[in-house]
């Protein structure tokens, strides 16, 4: 039996030391420019200051993906889609295994707002699909609301 690729629509880089506060540089001059175009940016400036405030970023990219803005054909898309799901799994282990060891995480899909402007930073033409923000949290929130079971699963 042929050996199955191994992460093969995974690209991680992480982001820490002196290199955070150009990420967040970058991340708001991304904002400013959608600003300035009239785009709104919801709660990404927000997002930009939990960014400069993590010791650690990860950003993760999917190589077989395209860019949002690219047209898709039918076909190639389902493979797209089959290709994001192991890596939306990779982010919540990294989230449930931060959280086991006490660190705190914020999955990140406000990036958007500066994908451009982000992507040339860090040197790659991959598909942006999210980051993820770590740290030791100085605050525990209750758990947000959640609609009841009743208005998200259908039993048939």
């Amino acid at each position: 039996m042929p050996e199955a690729p191994i992460g093969k629509s995974w690209r991680f880089t992480v982001i820490e030391g002196s290199k955070r506060d150009e990420m967040v540089r970058v991340m708001r001059a991304g904002l400013d420019a959608r600003k300035a175009s009239g785009e709104e940016t919801g709660s990404a400036r927000w997002t930009a200051n939990c960014m400069a405030e993590a010791p650690v970023t990860v950003f993760v990219h999917n190589p077989e993906g395209i860019h949002p803005w690219l047209p898709r054909e039918p076909n190639p898309s389902w493979m797209e889609l089959a290709d994001v799901q192991p890596i939306g799994a990779a982010i919540e282990n990294m989230l449930l295994a931060a959280q086991a060891l006490g660190i705190g995480s914020l999955w990140i899909a406000d990036v958007w707002y500066a994908y451009r402007e982000l992507n040339a930073w860090l040197g790659t033409e991959d598909q942006m699909v999210a980051a993820v923000s770590f740290g030791y949290p100085d605050e525990n929130p209750a758990p947000r609301p959640r609609k009841p079971l009743s208005e998200i699963v259908r039993y048939l």
